[in-house]
């Protein structure tokens, strides 16, 4: 996997360190497989040619070119509010959902994750792709889209299956 400008990659025994314009990512490789780097480029391989060796050579491969794509230009997922008198503010890093409970629900970001909100977008953003899908995830896990009505928390590009209420025969 090539690296791009203004990315560099370091691998020491079983660490792989990326550092780029969005921050720095660090992992761990998992066993049978070992990483170099040289001609601009990550080079992964196997110790074993078994099909647990294989399957730790691709999840090594998605996951170092994760993090390489995370540190030079970042992840980003949007979520969208659905519902009258659903609100989303961010205060001093907390982001603060009004959901028609009976108190608001308050979400402290992890560490390396940002949360943005601009009308009823709620924009979850990171170098590592792990990080702002789980925050993304537990964001709209607080009240997912219900399909009669369907309002809730729903990703940008979702679409949500409606269901025809009860008639009156």
């Amino acid at each position: 996997m090539t690296v791009p400008a203004g990315v560099t990659v370091k691998v020491e025994g079983r660490q792989v360190e990326a550092q780029g314009p969005q921050g720095t990512l660090r992992l761990t490789l998992p066993p049978l497989v070992d990483a170099t780097v040289r001609d601009g480029a990550v080079w992964l391989t196997c110790a074993e040619a078994s099909a647990e060796g294989r399957r730790y050579h691709g999840l090594a491969r998605n996951l170092v070119a994760n993090m390489v794509t995370g540190v030079a230009t970042g992840y980003s997922k949007e979520l969208e509010l659905q519902g009258v008198g659903f609100r989303a503010a961010v205060q001093g890093g907390k982001l603060t959902l009004t959901l028609g409970f009976s108190s608001p629900v308050e979400y402290v970001a992890p560490p390396g994750v940002v949360v943005q909100v601009r009308e009823n977008i709620i924009r979850v953003s990171g170098p590592d792709k792990q990080l702002v899908g789980d925050a993304a995830a537990r964001i709209r896990s607080f009240c997912p889209p219900e399909p009669y009505k369907g309002k809730g928390i729903r990703y940008r590009d979702e679409h949500v299956r409606r269901k025809a209420g009860k008639t009156v025969a």
